[in-house]
This record gives structure tokens, sequence and C-alpha cells, in this order.
């Protein structure tokens, strides 16, 4: 059923493919832009990926103005305001952030923070509460997962509060974004996993979220269907290049799809799982993903019927029984789930990532309050999602 109204927004350019990091002087320059910062975090400067977009710039009047590299994995208030004070210090122009999910959000609180001509993130915390976006943003993203270089979406912990802030506004959208399989190709295994199964995640909660659409179920489908089929291949072979532009891809689908139509319940359990214990987050969502689709079958059976097209291919499909299809959906999902867990690792259960069951309460109450809930499309209260720890654990 298509929504008697709902909004669409995707106004990102895409450079995917081939030496796309020698396109970003180009755009730079079509936004009047030459001394970018250039934020990223050590372990890439460490590998060399850092330096290769910034070689890429070599040779053109664009000029590295600064690089800060100490982002964390978990991004906070404070390193977004040091960064500013980094920008205005030495004269930059532009941002281009080239990392994971961390990286990104963190250009994008330090975008919020330029554009508005403040000192403070806090200050302009909230949903659609920006205006207007003038800084020249440009993402490489190194991960296949967070799908960040085409949400509207940052995540941002706040450690006064040992919570993580969501900031939304279609303001803090970047520019352009470069998929390069030479930003991938190094992942270990088990972070491909990881991030793959964190894309698969906002694709199957884009597709049954309350703000669903007919783009974002387009997007949700195709990203769904590219994980299934390469995100094995990356896994065992991280050399595999198709493998790797797939999956860069299938992240990139599934973050224009959860940027318009939101994510859900297995979000917000894992958001408050990180805020409460920095549990990483791809883990998370790989454990909390069939759990959650459990407690959504109800109100979503025949959503969840559908991806089992793109899920388990269409041999299966024809040979289940449309009764049978919902719940085999959520199997294949615990089949891909131990798949990954046999071949890298890959947890299954919360207790591999340091849960234990005195935090329940704790991510319980930060789980109900996350903006991820609101377009679940089954209401919990802090017992369902004790209820979903429990089965997690």
């Amino acid at each position: 059923m298509i929504p008697s109204y709902y909004e669409f927004i995707n106004s990102v350019k895409i450079l995917s493919g081939k030496n796309a990091l020698e396109n970003i002087p180009a755009e730079l320059r079509g936004f009047e832009a030459r001394k970018p910062i250039l934020l990223t975090d050590k372990m890439l400067v460490k590998i060399g990926l850092a330096q290769q977009v910034a070689d890429a710039c070599g040779g053109s009047e664009i000029v590295i103005g600064a690089m800060y590299d100490d982002i964390p994995p978990d991004s906070s208030v404070e390193v977004v305001n040091d960064i500013v004070r980094v920008y205005r210090e030495t004269g930059c122009d532009s941002v281009i952030a080239v990392g994971g999910g961390s990286v990104i959000d963190t250009a994008k609180g330090v975008c919020i923070c330029l554009t508005e001509g403040t000192d403070d993130l806090l200050d302009h915390m909230g949903v659609d509460i920006l205006k207007r976006r003038k800084t020249p943003f440009v993402v490489v993203p190194t991960t296949a997962g967070t799908g960040s270089e085409v949400t509207g979406v940052a995540v941002i912990a706040n450690p006064a509060k040992n919570v993580k802030m969501e900031f939304v506004s279609a303001n803090i959208l970047p520019d352009v974004a470069v998929l390069d399989v030479r930003m991938t190709k190094s992942l270990p295994p088990r972070l491909t996993a990881s991030t793959g199964m964190d894309a698969l995640v906002h694709a199957i909660e884009a597709y049954t979220c309350l703000q669903r659409n007919p783009l974002s179920d387009a997007h949700a489908h195709a990203a769904i269907n590219l994980i299934r089929k390469y995100l094995p291949r990356a896994v065992r072979d991280g050399k595999d290049e198709e493998a790797r532009l797939a999956m860069a891809n299938a992240s990139l689908l599934a973050g224009v799809a959860f940027s318009n139509s939101m994510v859900g319940i297995v979000h917000a359990v894992g958001h408050a799982c990180g805020g409460v214990l920095r549990a990483p987050h791809g883990d998370c969502m790989a454990i909390l993903l069939p759990y959650g689709m459990e407690y959504n079958l109800s109100a979503v059976s025949e959503r969840y019927a559908e991806l089992l097209l793109p899920l388990a291919g269409p041999e299966v499909y024809a040979r289940t029984s449309a009764s049978q299809r919902a719940e085999k959906s959520i199997e294949t999902v615990r089949e891909m789930s131990a798949e990954y867990s046999r071949i890298c690792g890959l947890p299954t259960k919360l207790r591999e990532v340091g849960v234990k069951k005195e935090d329940f309460s704790a991510i319980a109450r930060a789980a109900v309050n996350d903006g991820a809930m609101i377009v679940n499309p089954v209401e919990a209260d802090e017992d369902d999602v004790l209820g979903i720890l429990e089965k997690a654990y």
C-alpha cells in the first residue's frame, strides 16, 4: 500500500567505481573550495588509506589544510568541538571525511557547528532544527555498513550523560559520497561481516517501519539482494573487488532507504547497548536482528514474507509456502549470522560482546527512549525490551 503522504530525499552526488577518489578535486572546485580539512582515525592513517585520499588531491590546486586523526570509534561532542577549533585556526574551507560511521558522523557534527557559527554541538540538538547548509562536505567511506555517507542522521556520544545523541536533518547530508574499492579491501573478515550485517538491518528495518514508502522499499530491496549475493564473498576473500564494490553500494542503498523511512527496535536496543556499554554497533545489530524481527512479526509478517526473495533467493522463495515465508526470512537471518560466526567469529549472543544481565535495566530504559522506537511497527515498553535482551543473551 502506498502511504497517503510521504517525503523522500537523496541529494548526495555519488561517485562509485574505479579511480573514484581522483575525482574529489573536481568536486571541491565545483564548490569553490581549495583547502579542506581531512578527518579520519589513527588506524586509517597507519594503513595508508587517509594518505591515499590526500594523494588523490595531489597535482591539483586542492591543498589539505589540516588532518585530524584523533577520532575514536564512538566519537563525542568534545571531539567535534575540538575539530571545529582546528578548522577555524587553520583557515580550512571544506570537509573531507575518510572512515566509518564514527568519522562520518563526527564530520556531520563539525558541519553543523561550522554552518551555524557555533563552538558547541550541544547548541543544536534535535530533529530538523538546522535551516541551512554551506560547508562543502565530501565523504569517503572505508566500511560497507553504516550508510552514513547518504544519511541525514548523525549519532554522537555525550559522555556527560552516558548516551548517544541523534542529530537529524537533511542539511547534514554530505554533498558527495565517494565509493572506491581501494578503501574497503583492507577490512578484516569479522569487521566485513559486522558492517555488512549492519547494512542488512538498515534495509530490513527500513522496509518494515512505519515511515516506509515505495522509494525506500526499492532501495532496501536492492540492498538486501546485493548483501545476500556479495557479503559471503567479501568475508571469504577481502581482495574480491567486485564483492567489495557491491557491498559499498549495498550499504549506500540501505542508507538511502533508512534515512527516509528510519529504523526500529533493533537499532533502539543496539543504540542502548552502545550507549550504556560501548558494545560494538555492528555486532549488536547482527545479534539482535532475528529477535527484533520476531517481536515485530505479528504486525509485518507480509513484509517479511516479501523479503524472503532477496534474503534467500528465488529458489528458496518458490519452494517455501506463502504462509511460511515470513518465518523463513527470520530463519534465513539466523543462518546468515551463524555462517559468519563459523567463518570469522562474528558474535551471536549479547554475552559475547560484554553485556551482563545486570545491565539489562539500564539498556531497556535507554532503548524505550531512543528515537528509533517511534516508528517501530509494534510499540514496546521496558518489559518488552527486557524480553528481547533475555532471548538474545
